[in-house]
C-alpha cells in the first residue's frame, strides 16, 4: 500500500452514483461491500475502493482521522 493512498481517501470524492460527491472515506460500508460483491471499477477508483473497504472492514477507520486534520 502507498502511504499517499490513505491521503487520497480523505480527499478524492466518489465520481459517480448515489454517493456522486461524497468523500471516498466517507462512504457507507455497505456500499463499499456492495463493490466487492459486484467488482470494483478499474483503475485507481477501483484500487481506493477496495482499499476503503477494507479499512471500513476491520473497524480501521479512525487511522484516516489525523489526516482529515491535516
Amino acid at each position: 500500500m502507498n502511504p499517499r493512498d490513505l491521503e487520497l481517501l480523505v480527499t478524492q470524492e466518489m465520481p459517480f452514483g448515489k454517493f456522486k460527491g461524497r468523500l471516498i472515506a466517507d462512504l457507507p460500508g455497505h456500499y463499499l461491500h456492495w463493490f466487492a460483491r459486484e467488482g470494483f471499477p478499474p483503475g485507481e477508483l477501483g484500487r481506493l475502493l477496495a482499499l476503503m473497504r477494507e479499512i471500513d472492514h476491520n473497524g480501521l477507520k479512525g487511522l484516516l482521522d489525523p489526516l482529515r486534520r491535516a
